[in-house]
């Protein structure tokens, strides 16, 4: 068994652990330098293990699938324990003190030193901790940990750092976004410009989520619509700032994510620096190889898929591979990067597998935007732009375009969808399958004499119209009933709707209308339905529901609210 050094760098975690109590050795911390010319090594990566204490069976018999491939080291990539209730409790398993003595447990089972990544999971422990700061600092004690973030040598000049996650009931939006707070962004940033590609350092990343920009496959259904796809979603330039790094610091050589639940066999599952010009353009993703991870419990995979990860490398470069537990363990090499002599970058060389060829190149592929694509439309010369060529939208609609306030809206899957303009990954939802079917969508200019409105006595104002770029209408257009929905930007002026917010919030709304239904039960104990009838009402918000489906709202984006404006008073151009 090879020795790893644990690397302390930059300052300590605002979310350090306070208890005097941690575990004498914890499995991960190692005490002595690497030897000598030792190079070769071996990390298992498992991603979201969703332990279940009363389904253990696929969980212990992964870890001695891993446990054969004889790695020197173990990262998990979080989301540790099923958002359940396991132990009839009432009270969800993921988060607890029960779910993390578990899992420690199960670490220490490999019997060679680990390191964890928090998920969007791992301070779900809503009912036992107050607030993310408890929560978080159980999980640091009993995992062994120091703080959230973690940096140790795998081998001479190799890192493997990870960053976790922090906050749970504290989150603006969903509660599944997963967030790296900014003490652990500025440690990484540190930590990257510390060991520069041409002194010979390589780094592998860990985190969750993966980054916007990395390209991954990710469901739009699901993580996308409700804002949690990517690391720091809802961050803005917070979210960008992670890919931002990747190009600009050529150590990084490898990430590897969870969180989708989705197997290895897809094209998209890893994804590479540089791709063959007859695929597309050169996507900027610096030195770095990014791999999903799927799950290892059959009862937590989104597509039947058991698998894990392991690298095996040398001071010539690495090896993604492919662990399947639905076949024993076996193992599948996935990617081999080499690295040049002269800057230490790397060569890509994917390997094909009978079982993904049988499937097909698009087996369950998903659409993303590149430049140059089919399916980009532009203006015509009087600034106008028809992007769904004069048809309503259906689920085959796709279709994606540019505003000039350099904002990139799309069609796919029947939803209307903002993609990230550097890396044209998808945001999230601006209009659901509800508002936008059978509808068409024209862009048209809305500066200049548009800006003249109607004042409070009747007469005409103009507003002021100076901006950096032309202002534009986004226009539903429903040919049935002749009306004209317009999408409004955000306050930011983003379009994409952030409509799932956080769980506690959700929570304690669903437990108000429980308590109303009771109080029905006692105030009409004859009435005639089985069900109460209990209604909401919200400020902006629509539904407590945690998954973003719906755009449309009534009496706000349906014909029970016209428009103020009169269609006479609008000047034609």
């Amino acid at each position: 068994m090879r020795t790893v050094t644990a690397l302390c760098l930059g300052t300590a975690s605002a979310f350090m652990a306070t208890s005097a109590h941690k575990p004498k050795l914890a499995a991960r911390k190692a005490t002595e330098t690497l030897p000598e010319g030792e190079f070769e090594y071996r990390v298992a990566i498992l991603g979201d293990l969703h332990v279940d204490p009363r389904d253990l069976d696929h969980t212990m018999e992964g870890r001695e699938h891993m446990k054969a491939h004889n790695p020197d080291f173990v990262v998990s990539l979080g989301d540790l324990g099923e958002s359940k209730d396991c132990t009839e409790s009432k009270q969800l398993y993921a988060g607890t003190t029960p779910c993390f003595k578990l899992v420690r447990d199960y670490f220490d089972g490999f019997g060679v030193p680990f390191d964890v990544v928090g998920g969007n999971h791992d301070l779900e422990g809503i009912d036992e901790f107050n607030t993310d700061a408890e929560n978080l600092e159980a999980y640091l004690h009993h995992l062994g940990k120091d703080t959230p973030q973690f940096c140790h040598e795998i081998a001479p000049k190799t890192l493997l750092v990870g960053l976790g996650s922090t906050k749970f009931r504290d989150a603006t939006y969903t509660s599944h976004e997963v967030f790296v707070d900014a003490e652990q962004v500025k440690w990484f940033e540190e930590l990257v410009a510390s060991k520069p590609a041409e002194e010979g350092w390589s780094i592998f990343c860990f985190s969750h989520a993966p980054i916007i920009g990395s390209g991954v496959r990710v469901l739009q259904e699901n993580h996308v619509v409700n804002g949690c796809c990517w690391l720091n979603h809802s961050g803005g330039a917070t979210t960008r700032k992670f890919i931002e790094l990747v190009r600009k610091h050529r150590c990084i050589k490898a990430w590897f994510s969870g969180h989708f639940h989705l197997g290895q066999d897809y094209q998209d599952s890893i994804t590479f620096p540089s791709v063959d010009p007859s695929e597309g353009p050169y996507p900027n993703r610096g030195s770095c190889v990014f791999a999903q991870t799927a799950v290892m419990r059959g009862g937590a995979s989104r597509d039947g898929r058991q698998q894990s990860r392991l690298i095996r490398g040398d001071e010539k470069g690495f090896e993604i591979c492919t662990i399947d537990h639905k076949r024993g363990g076996i193992v599948r090499l996935d990617a081999t990067i080499s690295y040049t002599d002269e800057n230490h970058e790397v060569g890509v060389y994917a390997h094909g597998h009978d079982e993904v060829d049988e499937m097909g190149g698009d087996f369950l592929r998903v659409y993303s935007p590149t430049e140059g694509d089919e399916c980009f439309v532009d203006y015509d010369n009087d600034g106008y732009l028809d992007a769904t060529e004069s048809t309503c939208v259906d689920g085959q609609t796709i279709a994606w375009w540019k505003l000039s306030c350099g904002r990139v809206l799309g069609v796919y899957d029947g939803r209307l969808i903002e993609y990230d303009p550097s890396t044209l990954a998808p945001l999230g939802l601006v209009v659901g399958q509800d508002e936008l079917a059978g509808r068409r969508i024209v862009v048209v200019p809305s500066g200049e004499e548009s800006c003249q409105v109607e004042g409070a006595d009747g007469g005409r104002e103009v507003a002021d119209c100076e901006t950096e770029a032309e202002e534009q209408a986004v226009c539903l257009i429903d040919d049935a009933t002749g009306s004209v929905t317009v999408v409004q930007p955000n306050e930011d002026g983003s379009y994409w709707r952030k409509i799932v917010r956080n769980k506690i919030v959700r929570m304690k709304e669903k437990r108000r209308v429980e308590a109303a239904a009771r109080l029905v039960d006692e105030i009409f104990p004859a009435h005639e339905t089985d069900q109460p009838t209990v209604f909401s009402s919200w400020g902006p918000y629509t539904q407590i529901s945690g998954t973003a489906s719906k755009t449309r709202v009534e009496g706000v984006t349906s014909a029970r609210a016209p428009s103020t404006t009169k269609l006479g008073e609008v000047k034609s151009r």
